[in-house]
């Protein structure tokens, strides 16, 4: 009965049905013809979603990032940055990672972040001889970092899943970030140096009009200063226990929507564009929530878990061989579905049965730069089709392809030291 259930929706969301009804939809079904299923219960469980307050930072995160998306500001820290490194060998790539990460570090959407950076930067690089495998994979990889570096969407849905403190979560994840940056900083580094012509520097004519000291120093202030502003207001604030990832998200939104009027880019048109992104993301999350509800429901009811226990390796016994597999399935899944539906339907089906032996912390910062490697890995990656959706027509699907490779290299080497080193996310936990 469990392989039919797990049949029927994925032939369904093969067909091409909306994830969310599909997952509803089909566990109803086998609720009304099965009698050992009780779905009474579900509207308490749906009460039970509408009804959490971490996940009110959903919306409110989402808007920030929407707003920040649409304020400029990345265009600006791109610009500022480019002009810093300019003179450097792969200066122009270091200045995408380093915005990267301080775009993931203040809207935590994945998407935007990519098809911003691909607007962006990409042309610029193309322009100034970069490789068209470097750009790619650069502009790719560094997209992707708001995956893993708080306020990560990810992160907040996981700790609601795993039933792991969201501050938690933002906190453990920040040294796997940044050991992420500091390594694809290192991989430019090594391909400017020994392939000179794959990264070359800016003229220095180009950058000699803004290195005149105080217009410089003005200018970095200008284009660093808000950001960093405000992603110290809210990851600072929650760091310090200050406010809870919920409050913090709020004090996001409101300085988002400050810092794109200052930047003279909030209008009314602006505000219904960030609006109406808003509830079409986080409508899509909740009614997705609903379905996996539901689908969690009968599946347990239909003895789901007890089928799950057999079929994985006991946790217990075998930690190495546990993880392998959990991370191969969420690694694979990740090709085909969205990381929402792989937290919601993965994610609680492999973990039926928890493991004692294995710290949720760990396991989910795990996930998370799991899910961030498969977004990233042909021929399904969902950050490559969005970079590909901007791409200018010289740069073809191979190019990505092949540029992407070195930073899934990076991406495994990061998830192997957190494997292996568990302290970089543990230390985390507060001892008292």
């Amino acid at each position: 009965m469990i392989i039919l259930l797990f049949a029927c929706v994925f032939v369904l969301l093969l067909l091409g049905f909306p994830v969310a009804f599909c997952l509803g939809g089909v566990a109803v079904l086998f609720g009304l013809f099965h009698e050992g299923v009780n779905l009474a219960l579900l509207p308490a469980r749906t009460f039970g979603i509408m009804d959490n307050e971490v996940l009110v930072a959903v919306p409110l995160f989402v808007y920030m990032g929407v707003m920040l998306e649409r304020s400029g500001i990345a265009e600006s820290m791109l610009e500022t940055m480019a002009l810093i490194f300019g003179r450097v060998r792969g200066g122009l790539a270091i200045s995408v990672v380093l915005v990267g990460g301080l775009l993931a570090a203040s809207t935590g959407i994945v998407g935007a972040t990519v098809v911003t950076m691909g607007l962006l930067s990409l042309p610029t690089m193309l322009k100034r001889g970069y490789s068209k495998e470097l750009t790619t994979g650069t502009i790719a990889a560094s997209g992707t970092l708001g995956q893993i570096i708080p306020p990560s969407i990810v992160l907040i849905l996981l700790g609601n899943v795993l039933n792991v403190p969201v501050g938690h979560m933002f906190k453990a994840a920040m040294l796997p970030g940044l050991i992420l940056v500091g390594l694809y900083l290192l991989w430019i580094a090594g391909v400017a140096f020994f392939r000179p012509g794959s990264a070359p520097a800016m003229p220095a004519s180009e950058i000699a009009a803004f290195q005149g000291g105080g217009r410089l120093i003005a200018r970095v202030i200008k284009a660093f200063l808000p950001p960093v502003v405000l992603m110290v207001a809210v990851l600072g604030s929650i760091f310090a226990g200050i406010a809870s990832p919920t409050e913090a998200s709020a004090v996001g939104a409101l300085g988002a929507t400050i810092l794109t009027a200052l930047h003279r880019k909030l209008s009314l048109k602006t505000l219904r564009h960030v609006m109406r992104e808003t509830t079409s993301l986080t409508s899509m999350v909740f009614i997705i929530l609903v379905g996996a509800a539901a689908f969690s429901l009968v599946f347990r009811d239909l003895g789901g878990e007890d089928y799950m226990r057999d079929l994985l390796p006991d946790p217990n016994e075998s930690h190495g061989r546990y993880l392998l597999v959990i991370m191969l399935v969420i690694f694979v899944a990740g090709f085909f579905i969205d990381f929402i539906e792989i937290i919601y339907i993965v994610i609680p089906v492999i973990l039926a049965a928890p493991p004692t032996e294995v710290n949720l912390l760990w396991l989910g910062i795990l996930i998370a730069m799991n899910l961030q490697t498969s977004f990233l890995t042909p021929p399904f990656g969902f950050a490559l089709f969005y970079l590909k959706g901007v791409a200018p027509p010289e740069i073809k699907t191979l190019h990505i392809y092949r540029g992407i490779v070195p930073f899934i290299a990076i991406q495994i080497i990061a998830l192997i030291l957190v494997l292996l080193f568990p302290d970089l996310v543990l230390w985390a936990i507060p001892t008292d």
